[in-house]
């Protein structure tokens, strides 16, 4: 409040025959059905933008008389009650859909889902970016496919920054606190209608949470909240922005997460049969659960065993700057409070998150769960290098850290107009979201309508950039003149303008500025005449990233430059909505990152869906998606390559495909008015993103390969009051204990050559220090290759005991017919295995003769 002002707030009566507004309001379905969202801003466009498209403060702020006109409008209640039939009949399918229902028992299966951040909603300030989108998007898809799940986050007060871009380029951050009566939030209330609080434990201290509850269609959100009267100052801070502070700041948020989590939805009575951490941040809820289990009495190896059978890890980053790490010293002091009715060693669990730097969150995630996924195909690969200690005699190739790609929410981020087209001619396609086959019928669309199309949605967007740039330029004080050139492009767009758009996070291995690498041959491709391009960038750098925000300012620059003026936009606080109209609007979607650093990537998917063509690194989801005739692909140089001489060539590969493949494509017009082989492209990116590529695809991936496989061993391991645990648990011990002094020795005559149809004779003896035949897999492995690339380029073969040598030990053999011809390779080696282990490698350990 500026000083001698005050605010007043006079609020309507909402008319009784649309006083499910209100309800409409409170479920964040609102995020992503355009119909719920329409009633609100037929009522009072302006004021809709004005709020910031948050429904309660709409509802809060109209006028009265507005709302009285339209409950005697017949179209008006016509499409209302439309929409709450819809929204009714969308709430009362309870029963899992038929997708889901071959893995889940919807009577005793629940996923908990814990993530730092959720991005719902532009008008819920709970995230940064992309781990906060795909957070949303996943309980989204959950709620679409009525899979039992919950979610459990922090509720920050004051979220993350908006930003202003100032006129010498800087990047500024403001903070704005959240109004609870703001946010469609309600109390999580206990018997006597009290809110549920719970409390950590930190240093000298306990620290209070209050729980609060969103709703996003079949699926709850559970939200911590810090800002309670028994903490102090710094503890009711704890909650207030996201990834802010130092490291005692972070780690107090992520025992909050965790440890907190975990004991409000115990004492809301909910018992989840699958834990999923999604990103490191949540990963002391392992350490929570395995309290539980010691204070009832059994030991932490068992604790261990049973509490990651049941967990899922995801984690989503491939720089290494994107994990938490700890010095294990305040990790000991935040955590041993909280561990005081227990006997476990702090030590132990210090063990489980020990990294190569220090306490490392990702590494206490990935020890105590037995699932685990990168997402992407590469990032997998990537996160199976990146994690290699924790199973440091396993192949980075063959560990238990697998894959699945992250996926987009179609109904949240396809254009209203392509919705509505599609509604009229399939009226079912949502339920087809899985069928490729189905998605064919994109090349029954009339060219002509779908060029159409494309060019409105361009407008749509030039529109809303001119109105952005225009405030920024006036904020800042920029002369008429320059902003008449500034926005020359935009203020009264050519329908014909190729506009290139680049709208990500400003981190360095984004290489925002990659494309001005060879400038002046920039400046010949964007001042042609005949062909008008322009380039537009949105993103947000981290307050702390000097080099991000240095990035931005360089795009300032040269957005002022003579010859790019009106050529280059820049954009400022970029977030949902503003992403919304970029992914839709542009034409050709602009993503070049570091290979391989870009974990997934899926604002190509959210912009190839909506018949945008992505010209992008053949990295994340790109390398899977990308097919010849749906986009344009830039080969990564990285591999064995200086940084420098990887920038310059794949700039010059990026240049080349604008100039010789993009620029003529889109201006091919010939007799038919429009670029009939770049509309061929675009519904082939449209035809092969839609059904590959979203929300409900990537949860299914979850459902069939991590979340019901994980309740299935847990439920072996846990079962007889945990016998299997225990047993899995005792025998690690054992392995663990003599598993240093086992090797394998070679003792037939290892011929050098065989006639074909000829078989080879393999017999090793293994000296095993005190385990048992049962307790080892002796394993061959053929490949054509010295270096086989993967395990599937290998084929095994398993040997059996046979008797044993004169000294007593064990021997194992077999007889085997190679299945390849000519010069080929194998090696021998033995691992420990038990039928209770989750993965064949899960201990960890491998010798090779």
């Amino acid at each position: 409040m500026k000083e001698n002002i005050f605010t007043l707030e006079v609020q309507p009566n909402i008319p009784p025959n649309l006083s499910r507004l209100e309800e409409l309001a409170e479920d964040l379905y609102y995020s992503w059905d355009r119909h719920v969202r329409a009633l609100f801003v037929q009522l009072d466009p302006e004021l809709w933008e004005a709020c910031g498209h948050n429904p309660k403060v709409f509802l809060r702020r109209i006028a009265q008389h507005k709302l009285e006109e339209a409950a005697q409008v017949e179209a008006y209640i016509a499409d209302y009650n439309r929409t709450l039939s819809a929204y009714d009949t969308y709430h009362e399918q309870a029963a899992l859909s038929s997708k889901v229902a071959p893995y889940i028992d919807p009577d005793n299966d629940l996923v908990a889902y814990f993530c730092a951040e959720f991005g719902f909603h532009e008008s819920v300030p709970l995230y940064s970016g992309g781990l906060g989108i795909l957070a949303g998007d996943h309980c989204k898809a959950a709620s679409d496919l009525r899979l039992p799940l919950v979610a459990v986050g922090l509720l920050y007060r004051k979220g993350y920054f908006s930003q202003t871009i100032d006129h010498e380029g800087n990047q500024q951050a403001h903070y704005a606190p959240s109004s609870i009566s703001e946010l469609p939030i309600t109390p999580c209330l206990d018997d006597d209608g009290e809110q549920v609080q719970v409390s950590v434990d930190a240093p000298g201290r306990e620290i209070h949470l209050r729980v609060w509850q969103m709703r996003a269609g079949h699926v709850l959100i559970y939200l911590l909240d810090s800002e309670v009267p028994e903490n102090d100052a710094a503890d009711r801070a704890i909650t207030y922005q996201l990834y802010g502070g130092d490291a005692h700041m972070r780690i107090l948020q992520e025992l909050c997460l965790g440890l907190g989590g975990v004991r409000a939805l115990r004492k809301l009575g909910i018992s989840p049969s699958v834990w999923h951490i999604n990103e490191g941040h949540s990963a002391f809820q392992i350490v929570e659960r395995c309290r539980e289990l010691i204070s009832e009495g059994y030991d932490s190896a068992t604790a261990i065993e049973a509490v990651a059978s049941e967990t899922v890890f995801t984690t989503h980053t491939p720089v290494p700057a994107g994990h938490d790490i700890f010095e294990p010293e305040i990790v000991a002091e935040h955590l041993a409070p909280n561990l005081a009715d227990t006997d476990i060693p702090i030590e132990d669990i210090l063990a489980l998150g020990n990294g190569q730097k220090g306490f490392n969150m990702t590494s206490l995630a990935l020890r105590g769960s037995r699932f685990h996924n990168g997402v992407s195909a590469i990032h997998g690969g990537v996160a199976s290098q990146m994690e290699q200690h924790i199973w440091p005699e396993i192949p980075a190739q063959e560990n238990s850290i697998t894959s699945i790609t992250n996926g987009i929410h179609v109904p949240t981020f396809l254009a209203q107009e392509w919705a509505n087209l599609f509604d009229q001619r399939w009226h079912a396609w949502r339920n087809q979201l899985l069928n490729e086959d189905f998605w064919n019928v994109v090349d029954e669309l009339p060219d002509h309508r779908f060029w159409s199309m494309r060019r409105s949605l361009k407008s749509e967007l030039l529109r809303d950039v001119y109105q952005r740039v225009l405030k920024r330029c006036r904020r800042n004080g920029m002369s008429d003149a320059m902003i008449e050139r500034m926005t020359s492009n935009i203020s009264n767009p050519d329908p014909d303008l190729l506009v290139i758009g680049f709208a990500r996070r400003f981190a360095t291995y984004k290489r925002a500025l990659l494309i001005f690498y060879e400038i002046d041959r920039l400046k010949e491709l964007l001042n042609d005449p005949q062909r008008p391009v322009i380039l537009i960038f949105a993103g947000k750098a981290h307050p702390h990233d000097e080099k991000g925000q240095a990035m931005i300012r360089r795009i300032h620059e040269l957005s002022l430059d003579p010859d790019l003026i009106g050529k280059i936009i820049l954009l400022e606080d970029y977030d949902m909505a503003q992403a919304r109209k970029l992914v839709t609007g542009v034409d050709v979607w602009l993503n070049n990152p570091e290979y391989p650093l870009e974990a997934c990537g899926t604002s190509g998917q959210k912009a190839a869906i909506n018949g945008v063509l992505n010209l992008s690194v053949l990295d994340g989801w790109w390398d899977e998606g990308y097919e010849k005739g749906n986009g344009w692909a830039i080969l990564p140089h990285s591999a064995g390559f200086d940084p420098e001489y990887r920038d310059r060539e794949e700039a010059r590969d990026l240049l080349n495909l604008l100039s010789d493949e993009v620029i003529p494509l889109y201006f091919n017009r010939g007799n038919s008015g429009y670029a009939t082989e770049w509309v061929k492209m675009s519904k082939a990116a449209m035809r092969t993103t839609l059904p590959r590529f979203n929300a409900q695809r990537m949860v299914m991936d979850y459902v069939s390969e991590l979340y019901a496989p994980a309740r299935a061993q847990s439920k072996v391991l846990q079962a007889d009051s945990l016998s299997g645990a225990q047993e899995l648990a005792r025998w690690k011990e054992r392995v663990r204990e003599h598993w240093g002094g086992t090797w394998l020795e070679r003792i037939d005559a290892a011929p050098t050559s065989l006639l074909h149809g000829e078989s080879l004779p393999i017999r090793v003896k293994a000296h095993l220090n005190g385990l048992s035949c049962d307790d080892v897999t002796v394993e061959c492995r053929f490949s054509a290759m010295e270096e086989p690339r993967d395990a599937a380029s290998t084929v095994r073969y398993q040997l059996q005991p046979e008797g044993e040598t004169e000294d007593g030990m064990p021997v194992f053999a077999i007889d085997i017919e190679p299945r390849f011809d000519g010069l080929q390779y194998y090696r021998i080696c033995m691992y420990p295995t038990h039928p209770l282990a989750s993965h064949p490698f899960e201990f960890g350990g491998l010798r090779w003769l």
